[in-house]
């Protein structure tokens, strides 16, 4: 059996997924500091990230990151109504994922495997898995 390679990300796509996650830290609200940090960046960086032209290049995590959080955003907005599905994120949860703490401060803490559990948490609330 061949090992999974996944493409190499062309720039044109690495702007499309900094574009939509900086829209999705906007929708949501975020700081620049969470908004950092789920993309596993510094402040500084994250801030020249999310501006046209950005010349760096996003490691496998950072795009793995990103992928999820998009498809977080998606299903939050398919099955929340709009003002919950941008609040989600930043309200306490007593969820299983979540033990009372805030969505965004779990996946902070937790980094991509959190970020991915997540993502399946509401996917599977909406009936996805």
């Amino acid at each position: 059996m061949e090992p999974l390679v996944l493409d190499r990300v062309t720039p044109d796509r690495q702007a499309v997924a900094l574009k939509a996650f900086a829209r999705i830290a906007d929708a949501w609200s975020l700081t620049t500091h969470q908004a950092a940090a789920l993309a596993d960046m510094s402040d500084s960086t994250w801030k020249r990230a999310k501006k046209l032209g950005y010349a760096g290049d996003l490691t496998r995590d950072q795009q793995l990151r990103l992928s999820a959080l998009v498809g977080l955003y998606k299903s939050l907005e398919l099955y929340f109504s709009t003002p919950l599905a941008r609040d989600w994120v930043r309200l306490a949860n007593a969820g299983p994922e979540f033990d009372g703490a805030r969505p965004i401060d779990a996946m902070i803490a937790g980094g991509l495997p959190k970020i991915l559990r997540v993502r399946a948490y509401v996917d599977a609330l909406r009936g996805g898995v």
